[in-house]
């Protein structure tokens, strides 16, 4: 399955924008059942949610849910009524950590169950939100039924109240925080996702700002309007000029190994075995139409 650059963030108590995602160009959607969702209007949003999670999955979308949470357990209600087919995974608010994934991962399994859904096919989707949490990241990436790791900074945002803060356009106090979601989630083989962009009328700096991520091994980010998909989806994507020059080092590397090399030079830059398996990992995970197939 194609890894995932984007996930939108969606209110699930509204109705026109669920309708709407078929349209959408986000690689995943989130449809949430917390923070953007008035406590009068939590019952509606998860009944529309859930009842729209099938059809979004017949229109290709590939369909997340970010249930409530209470101090001390991940909304039952929620997760019973969501866990569907057509549902690719739960976005988990707030871990404190590995215990809560594991918490959740014990209910999931009991609604598949129920609710007629492969076995152990709900994904879980941590977004890293407490000190507790990046301090426990990798332990929290290495469960089983997690593919993507979100570290959520944002100004203003739980993490940055927890932290003590000061929010930045340069964002460097976030850095050491960013690079420990990073580095646990690669450790443990999984895929990691930064954000958020909260200005999302100002493309020119959520450009800026997705491929500062990419350049620090984010594989992606959450959004919180379409418009921003197709930006961040660029981000985060080789671009032609890049998967030329990979499929040329290929070429360069194999013509040198049959030489009898074990390094060559490829446009003044020193190129060996890693750096050819990088590059075949690269146009692996490319759209075929990137790579020309």
């Amino acid at each position: 399955m194609k890894p995932i650059r984007s996930f939108m963030f969606v209110p699930g108590h509204r109705q026109k924008f669920i309708d709407g995602l078929p349209k959408a160009e986000a690689d995943a959607v989130i449809l949430d059942l917390e923070d953007s969702v008035p406590a009068s209007e939590k019952a509606a949003a998860r009944d529309l949610s859930a009842s729209r999670i099938g059809w979004l999955a017949e229109h290709g979308r590939r369909v997340y849910v970010r249930a409530n949470k209470s101090p001390h357990l991940y909304d039952y209600d929620d997760l019973m009524a969501v866990v569907r087919p057509g549902l690719e995974g739960i976005c988990l608010s707030m871990p404190m950590g590995p215990e809560d994934v594991a918490l959740c991962a014990a209910i999931v399994a009991e609604a598949e169950d129920r609710n007629g859904v492969t076995p152990g096919s709900v994904r879980l989707l941590p977004a890293l939100e407490t000190p507790r949490s990046l301090q426990l990241a990798y332990e929290i990436a290495q469960h089983p039924r997690v593919d993507y790791l979100i570290g959520a900074f944002a100004k203003g945002a739980d993490l940055a109240g927890a932290m003590g803060m000061e929010w930045s356009a340069e964002g460097t106090e976030a850095l050491y925080l960013k690079s420990r979601v990073v580095m646990a989630a690669r450790a443990a083989g999984k895929r990691p996702i930064g954000g958020i962009w909260q200005q999302v009328h100002d493309l020119d700096g959520l450009a800026a700002f997705a491929a500062a991520e990419r350049r620090m091994g984010f594989a992606g980010t959450t959004i919180l309007h379409p418009s921003n998909a197709p930006i961040v989806n660029r981000a985060f994507s080789p671009g032609p000029e890049q998967l030329a020059h990979y499929r040329t080092m290929i070429v360069e590397y194999e013509r040198a190994q049959a030489a009898g090399l074990g390094s060559i030079m490829v446009g003044g830059e020193h190129i060996d075995k890693a750096h050819v398996e990088t590059a075949r990992a690269i146009l692996a995970a490319a759209e075929p139409t990137e790579i020309g197939e």
